[in-house]
């Protein structure tokens, strides 16, 4: 009888983790088919519908549940996936290019093309080389 109390035991937990698992992985799964520069179109048809009624959303910052962080049964900004958009196209996403881009808009730092870009464009980082020389 100990046996198979424990064997249910293990059973459940193993399904309880496996749903947890699937559950905050699949935005990162997908978002693993975006590109830098997508059309919103072309991400809504990738991930889905973002997150729209929390009180962090944004027009050009759409968020999608990553997984539970906390267990208050709240969704909150630091478990969600965000992507960025600038000017229609998809900029970056995840927590560390938001992050760099939010300090990049507080500080009002563009790029020469007059946006406000976390990612380093190497092309451009040559041409400013060759331009020094």
């Amino acid at each position: 009888m100990k046996r198979c109390t424990v064997a249910l035991a293990v059973l459940c937990a193993a399904l309880c983790f496996q749903g947890c698992t699937s559950a905050v992985t699949e935005a990162v799964q997908k978002s693993g088919n975006l590109r830098v520069s997508m059309t919103k179109a072309e991400v809504l048809k990738i991930m889905g519908t973002p997150l729209q009624d929390e009180t962090f959303c944004k027009p050009d910052v759409w968020y999608y549940f990553a997984g539970q962080v906390w267990a208050d049964g709240l969704v909150t900004e630091d478990e969600c996936l965000p992507l960025v958009f600038e000017n229609g196209k998809l900029a970056g996403w995840g927590m560390d290019f938001y992050a760099r881009y939010r300090i990049l808009v507080e500080n009002g730092k563009k790029n020469k093309n007059g946006k406000t870009s976390a990612v380093e464009n190497p092309a451009e980082k040559t041409a400013e080389k060759t331009d020094k020389k």
